[in-house]
């Protein structure tokens, strides 16, 4: 890769985040890499109570941060919330108001990178940040379903 390929400066970040009960005490977890491919987490409970969108968009928003810090320039964001997707990809979307001074925090955060990109992705492709969003609270692992249910529900239909 050469410095004008945008692949060698693109940072890569999974986030996501937890509220328990919902709304509730919440966790946020992200998983960053770095161009080079070294690997850094965040993983910590907030003092704020919040709902399971709220807790999503202030993973992203520490994610932020600290990749701003260290003066990263280029983003692949993903994200396994729906709602955090559309709000800060798609013009003319009906604003969440309760959350609309964190999504204009972070849309102003994600100006300030020279290229970002954010896209959603299912819930099982995400599942490190999830862990990270989870262990900050105290909570378990959520486990996969077991192959043996799995093969049950095939029988029943």
């Amino acid at each position: 890769m050469t410095a004008s390929d945008p692949d060698s400066t693109t940072w890569t970040i999974h986030c996501d985040g937890s509220a328990v009960p919902n709304p509730g005490r919440m966790g946020i977890g992200a998983v960053m890499v770095d161009p080079h491919g070294q690997r850094h987490v965040l993983s910590k409970a907030t003092h704020a109570v919040g709902c399971n969108n709220e807790a999503e968009l202030r993973a992203l928003m520490a994610a932020l941060q600290a990749l701003k810090s260290w003066q990263a320039t280029s983003l692949q964001v993903y994200s396994d919330n729906s709602v955090l997707v559309e709000q800060l990809t798609v013009l003319g979307c009906k604003p969440v108001v309760r959350l609309a001074p964190l999504f204009d925090e972070a849309r102003a955060l994600l100006a300030s990178f020279a290229h970002v990109s954010l896209r959603w992705i299912p819930r099982h492709r995400n599942g490190e940040a999830d862990a990270l969003a989870r262990v900050a609270l105290g909570l378990p692992l959520a486990a996969p379903p077991s192959p043996s249910l799995k093969r049950q529900k095939k029988r029943r239909r």
